[in-house]
């Protein structure tokens, strides 16, 4: 009996001196939440020895968000090394050379664009940039006013292959000039691109006699990089490059010239033989499918071509899934899926030195690591932390891998293990987001409710700090956008996700995964359709009740919010009761037809209205909020970038009239130059979020936190 006391005593002093920790923490701020880093590239060297990471992360001096390079090398144990590589923050998407010695990657450095060298018309264009692994400068490859649109290594390293728009001669420009002014022409004025060849040492050489020579002011003159090969044409725009291993061809991604996703046609996969290579010979197009093909890597054997398809169907008429990996033979051209029998999503993939794969797979709320070493075979699940995985990285000759990792209280960072059954030993090679570790962060959980035509739904719980699974919570209803995505077990920190903050400000924030994620098999994804909003509205609004019921949430302290399709149903919804006392939306429509028209993905929105606007014209209507708004009575505050044609602006200025004209209190935030993605000032990014929690602490009776 005494034993059983003193362990119950010292499990309640263990117990308080957690909780008293925990309360030692200060809690979470805005300008701390926007500090965050986001890891935009990993990339092993061929050694394994060494990684190059690419950054994302706000640059609040200069308005931007800057992309750099580091560099980890690992010389043995107590010699490890994390150094910045890059400085300018216009640095992305790294590539290791073949033989470890070089990193190439995009740089956007601006450019004088006016043809009397006036700095008035500065752009940013991106250009192929080398740096040697060994120190020094980096250089430029590429120049003109081409921008690079991908580039791929030679399997030697002595050559780089990249794409741009077919170069114009100076003539060919001042003729267009002349008739056409400052006139756009639509669609009639895009023309495809040219994939070109460029020796390494003629870079270095060409850089040695940097200003040496006068520019070439002449007619022919063209924006072709000095010294490059013109290697192939092509109608398209090249959205990948990728060169096989025995180095006699080159794969691409082909994609529309004008960079919106109108029709599934005109993605598809072409190849080029580099043994008899010729801008006069086009492309050999391997694929002739449905669908939208990403994320191209060559197999070992340099016959087969890995892909993956997210949008559209490989096996017959349109059709979303879930996103699935296969490979095409790129000499038959014969398509085979790889773990045909996984329920969930797969994401993230690398080869490995076997020839097999290794994959981050979503099932439900936890992406982990799986493992195949033919496309027969099933995914083996490898032992890891419960989580997600990220951008997986292998290396061509050591059993090493990368990845990002995060977890709910686990900030994002990314770690390196020695071999696949070494994944639970992992070690973390950067310390980015250490600061969120020695906060007090909300805790979460899944949560799961029956529909009412019987099908199980799945969301997130992140509980305020301190009160984790409390009863009766003021709660924040936060919808991810996609639709083809999921909440989980995973630390974000931006302008998109930003439930922590919501959390720490006193709301339980429920993120339900509705009919339409990812994680829960295809046929739960294509439950959306052709009910883009009703039915995904009604997984929503069930999981509010089954919260409310189980005593969870407050049900007069309701509040509801999300951008992109979350804009979308968060806008459907506040249509379809009045118990949300405040609600924020972004880039979300309100109608269909007119955002078919101006979105540039058009070809999934017809999809999951079940047909063109010509074709399901009561559907159309049907699901659109703007017809049912005089229903609404929940003050909304809504945002937009200026420059979205992902969901046109002019979907919230037709929400911000309908509101005013009805009195219902509205606020409209339009932040200038930003596209769908908010990537263009952090400052944007920040007042966006700041004006939404004070939208939902004004309406929404929670007191903000000090």
């Amino acid at each position: 009996m005494r034993t059983h006391k003193l362990v119950a005593l010292t499990l309640f002093a263990v117990l308080s001196c957690v909780r008293a920790h925990a309360a030692d923490k200060p809690k979470l701020t805005l300008d701390e939440f926007f500090n965050s880093v986001d890891f935009t590239a990993v990339k092993l060297s061929p050694d394994g020895h060494a990684i190059v990471i690419g950054t994302d992360r706000a640059d609040w001096d200069k308005n931007i968000f800057r992309d750099d390079l580091w560099l980890y090398r690992d010389n043995g144990p107590g010699r490890e090394s994390l150094t910045q590589l890059t400085q300018t923050g216009h640095d992305s998407a790294p590539q290791w050379s073949p033989d470890g010695r070089w990193i190439a990657f995009l740089s956007e450095r601006k450019i004088e664009s006016g043809d009397d060298g006036s700095k008035d018309e500065d752009k940013e264009i991106a250009q192929l940039y080398l740096i040697s692994v060994s120190g020094g400068e980096a250089f430029p490859v590429t120049e003109g006013e081409e921008k690079v649109h991908a580039f791929a290594w030679a399997p030697d390293s002595r050559s780089l292959y990249f794409a741009t728009r077919t170069p114009w001669t100076k003539a060919q420009k001042d003729a267009y000039k002349k008739e056409w002014k400052d006139v756009e022409q639509y669609r009639a004025a895009e023309r495809g691109d040219m994939i070109f060849s460029i020796e390494v040492e003629a870079a270095i050489a060409r850089r040695a006699s940097a200003g040496t020579k006068p520019s070439d002011d002449s007619d022919t003159a063209s924006d072709a990089t000095p010294g490059s090969h013109p290697l192939a044409s092509t109608p398209w725009r090249v959205g990948q490059l990728v060169a096989s291993p025995d180095g006699h061809k080159l794969g691409f991604l082909g994609g529309p010239i004008s960079e919106r996703e109108e029709k599934v046609g005109e993605f598809e996969i072409y190849s080029v033989d580099l043994t008899n290579a010729s801008p006069d010979r086009p492309p050999r197009q391997l694929t002739h499918n449905q669908g939208v093909e990403e994320h191209l890597q060559w197999a070992n054997d340099s016959r087969h071509l890995f892909f993956q398809m997210t949008y559209g169907s490989v096996e017959g008429k349109y059709k979303d899934s879930q996103t699935r990996l296969y490979w095409i033979d790129a000499d038959t051209g014969e398509v085979q899926r790889w773990a045909s029998d996984f329920n969930g999503l797969v994401g993230a993939y690398a080869v490995a030195p076997d020839g097999g794969v290794v994959t981050a797979g979503r099932l439900g709320t936890e992406v982990q690591v799986y493992s195949e070493s033919k496309p027969s075979a099933s995914f083996s699940k490898q032992p890891g932390w419960m989580g997600t995985y990220e951008r997986m990285t292998t290396s061509a000759h050591s059993a090493r891998l990368a990845f990002v990792y995060s977890s709910l209280e686990k900030p994002t960072e990314v770690y390196v293990a020695d071999s696949l059954d070494k994944l639970q030993q992992a070690r973390p090679i950067t310390a980015f987001n250490k600061l969120f570790a020695e906060r007090d962060l909300p805790q979460g959980k899944p949560y799961r409710w029956t529909a009412d035509d019987g099908t199980a739904v799945e969301g997130m719980l992140m509980y305020p700090p301190g009160k984790f699974e409390a009863k009766n919570l003021p709660t924040f209803v936060f919808i991810h956008g996609g639709p083809d995505d999921a909440d989980g077990n995973h630390f974000e920190a931006d302008w998109y996700q930003w439930d922590r903050l919501a959390a720490t400000q006193g709301w339980l924030v429920f993120e339900p995964n509705y009919r339409g994620s990812t994680g829960y098999g295809d046929k739960f994804l294509a439950g959306i359709v052709p009910q883009i909003v009703s039915r995904p509205g009604k997984d929503i609004l069930e999981g509010v009740d089954a919260l409310v019921k189980d005593g969870i949430a407050d049900p007069d302290r309701l509040t509801i919010g999300g951008y992109s399709y979350g804009g979308y149903m968060t806008n459907w919804l506040i249509t379809q009761t009045t118990r949300f006392k405040a609600a924020v939306t972004g880039a979300g429509a309100v109608e269909n037809v007119a955002n078919w028209g101006n979105d540039d993905t058009t070809f999934d929105d017809a999809y999951f209205l079940g047909g063109l606007p010509w074709e399901a014209q009561q559907r159309y209507h049907d699901e659109a909020a703007i017809f049912q708004i005089n229903k609404v009575k929940t003050p909304t505050h809504m945002v937009a970038g200026g420059d979205d044609i992902r969901v046109a602006v002019a979907e919230d200025y037709l929400l911000d009239r309908a509101l005013h004209e009805l009195g219902v209190p509205s606020t409209l935030l339009i932040f200038p130059g930003e596209g769908h993605e908010l990537d263009k000032n952090p400052w944007h990014s920040k007042i966006k979020v700041r004006e939404e929690l004070k939208w939902l602490e004004k309406y929404g009776g929670v007191k903000a936190a000090p």
